[in-house]
């Protein structure tokens, strides 16, 4: 495993963070990035009546996008809910978009955020929220025992959870605030990417820790799957050809701004280049980000703010 640099790790990052990006590249970006987001909501108050509203605002997140922007924007690529909400959500999802589903629906389990519930309850949850409609389930692995240092039972558990996923997608979700290192960031995501499928994810945070999502964190992902699948700086596919082994990567928890989602977007295409640019390979988990990405997508065409209170809210 390598070892890695905290201070070169934090200073790439700084440099990455003050591109300037061009007026047509950054609206390219922002809608590229809206169509990314998993937009969430993990909360004990959440209710039938929410998350169909969710579902709407999934489905169409601009409902003035024609009139505003002059282009219809694309929906985002998933709706991220507790099991209990699976079915109203495959229910609303239906009747958003009456020309075809689009928007996956995608579940956290695995006892989610904490991940210590007895295997068997862990994967029987993956199980009926597959059966339920789930198109992709988001992990959490236990780091009680990743950092006691047992990481054939961390690995064992990742490949058992991926046969519950039958053919849903999974997101691994390392809890990186609760990994101590930058070293065991690295160390998990290499354990992750070994025991899942291509076309997986490994994912940052459950956004129920502090810290959650951040660049340097999510750089030591992006160069874990750079070095098992190539990239930039890693062996490249040839042209033309499917790529070897495509793992997706997915920060979720406290990235709030279209600024920000324009770094971590910059930082996936230095890392591992325009062919991860795409949601089939990269997510933001995040409620918030939506609103503020349509904000600046209308600042960009109309020069002037909108006021939060312009957009609906999920």
């Amino acid at each position: 495993m390598p070892t890695v640099d905290p201070v070169m790790v934090q200073r790439r990052c700084a440099i990455l963070g003050t591109r300037s990006i061009k007026k047509q590249a950054k609206v390219a970006g922002l809608t590229l990035a809206l169509a990314m987001i998993d937009l969430t909501t993990l909360e004990g108050k959440d209710s039938p009546g929410k998350v169909r509203s969710l579902c709407r605002k999934a489905a169409r997140p601009f409902e003035r996008d024609q009139d505003v922007l002059g282009v219809r924007l694309p929906p985002v690529a998933a709706v991220c809910v507790y099991p209990s909400m699976i079915k109203p959500v495959v229910d609303e999802l239906h009747r958003a978009q009456p020309e075809g589903r689009t928007v996956r629906v995608a579940s956290v389990a695995t006892g989610f955020p904490s991940g210590q519930y007895p295997l068997a309850v862990r994967l029987r949850d993956v199980q009926m929220a597959v059966r339920d409609g789930a198109d992709e389930i988001d992990m959490v692995i236990n780091r009680g025992a990743f950092l006691a240092g047992r990481y054939d039972e961390v690995a064992r558990e990742i490949r058992e959870t991926v046969q519950a996923c039958g053919e849903a997608h999974l997101k691994v979700i390392l809890e990186t605030g609760e990994l101590e290192t930058l070293d065991n960031v690295r160390r998990a995501s290499d354990l992750a990417i070994e025991n899942i499928r291509p076309g997986d994810f490994i994912k940052t945070s459950t956004g129920k820790v502090t810290p959650a999502a951040t660049l340097p964190v999510t750089l030591v992902m992006l160069e874990a799957i750079r070095d098992a699948c190539g990239g930039p700086s890693g062996p490249l596919p040839a042209a033309h050809s499917p790529l070897p082994s495509p793992i997706g990567m997915k920060p979720a928890g406290g990235i709030r701004t279209a600024k920000t989602a324009l770094q971590y977007l910059v930082l996936v295409k230095e890392t591992l280049g325009d062919a991860w640019l795409t949601p089939e390979l990269f997510r933001f988990g995040a409620s918030s980000l939506l609103n503020d990405i349509l904000r600046q997508l209308v600042k960009e065409k109309s020069g002037v703010y909108q006021s939060f209170d312009d957009f609906a809210e999920a």
